[in-house]
């Protein structure tokens, strides 16, 4: 395994400079993250039930799951930006559409479906407390049927329909119920047989619970998806040789390339040699929702860009560094805050 020696800020520049140009598809599971701001002062006391009514005073939402990795490519400046998906005939896929429209996304491929709900996360949350102590239990919305065969067409229609003008596609695979979200066996086995077709397209997987069903593409997952660990259980420190070993055998498997993403100690890639590239150390709270997410845009947008995948790697480090910053909401991280993360890597890189 070798360590990655660096970038130079012109070197970053070249690439970002590239971001305008580009036009990538994000296909998969498009969730709507409704935040409910609740002012724990003026909690009341139901006569009904005697529980706790919580006073809602704000209502914010925006898209989440594969939308949280276009709301980093937008930040990034991305020129084109197409989605792919499902979504419901209901209010939150009003909102869900209406909040990509407002970022200035293609939704021609995003289906409306009237036999399905629009997946949502519903965070309440303390509008006094912004920390991670401040948030409520979290209400979900998935669908937890199959997905019917007429809208698993559509998806590989729109991909197709897409391919010949696309840098890159991302998928994003959030929906843990086997085929009952957008990323189906059958589109799987499509990208497994269009990405060696359109060797000019970068093709970029993240997945949940199966991403070792992934064949052809660059695979992204974290540290415990690769290793089986339940990150709950136990805090991780990376143990080389497990993870060495699980990186070669999943690039045999795949016969393309491997990312994996190690919290704060930064990524390792592989294609097929294995590159270590440190995280940036942030100081001060931070909040890890979204961080993988914005990981996958700033390294997928650079790849397109000519980027190595070392030097996408660390682009997608310092996209990440930035988003971990900002609490209580999903971050995004702009072009002019790269260089400077990158001028402080640099330094703690001399450091080390």
């Amino acid at each position: 395994m070798e360590r990655f020696a660096g970038m130079t800020i012109d070197r970053l520049d070249e690439i970002i400079s590239r971001f305008k140009n580009l036009r990538i598809a994000v296909v998969g599971d498009f969730f709507l993250d409704k935040y409910l701001d609740v002012d724990p002062r003026l909690a009341e006391t139901s006569l009904e039930t005697g529980k706790i009514a919580h006073q809602v005073v704000q209502v914010r939402h925006s898209p989440g799951a594969a939308g949280t990795v276009v709301c980093n490519l937008v930040a990034l400046g991305v020129g084109t930006i197409e989605c792919v998906g499902l979504i419901g005939d209901d209010g939150e896929g009003y909102e869900l559409r209406k909040d990509l429209i407002s970022l200035g996304c293609g939704i021609d491929h995003l289906h409306v479906c009237s036999t399905r709900l629009t997946p949502t996360y519903l965070k309440p949350r303390d509008l006094t407390d912004p920390s991670l102590a401040g948030e409520h239990s979290r209400y979900d919305f998935k669908n937890r049927s199959q997905t019917p065969n007429d809208l698993r067409e559509k998806m590989t229609a729109s991909l197709r329909a897409l391919l010949p003008r696309l840098n890159a596609v991302i998928v994003l695979d959030q929906v843990e119920e086997e085929d009952c979200g957008v990323v189906t066996g059958r589109l799987k086995a499509f990208l497994a047989e269009e990405a060696p077709r359109h060797p000019n397209v970068i093709f970029w997987a993240d997945s949940r619970r199966r991403i070792r069903e992934f064949r052809h593409l660059h695979l992204k997952c974290n540290q415990y998806e690769l290793i089986s660990r339940d990150p709950h259980r136990e805090g991780f420190e990376p143990d080389w040789g497990a993870l060495l070993e699980a990186v070669h055998e999943l690039r045999r498997i795949n016969q393309a390339p491997i990312v994996v993403t190690l919290g704060k100690h930064g990524m390792l890639v592989s294609d097929p040699d294995i590159t270590w590239i440190p995280g940036v150390t942030v100081s001060g709270p931070t909040d890890p929702t979204g961080a993988g997410d914005s990981a996958t845009a700033g390294a997928v947008a650079s790849l397109a860009s000519g980027a190595t995948l070392p030097e996408a790697a660390l682009v997608g480090n310092l996209v990440a560094s930035i988003t971990v910053q900002q609490l209580a909401t999903t971050g995004t991280a702009r072009p002019e805050e790269l260089p400077p993360r990158l001028e402080i890597w640099n330094d703690q890189q001399r450091q080390n």
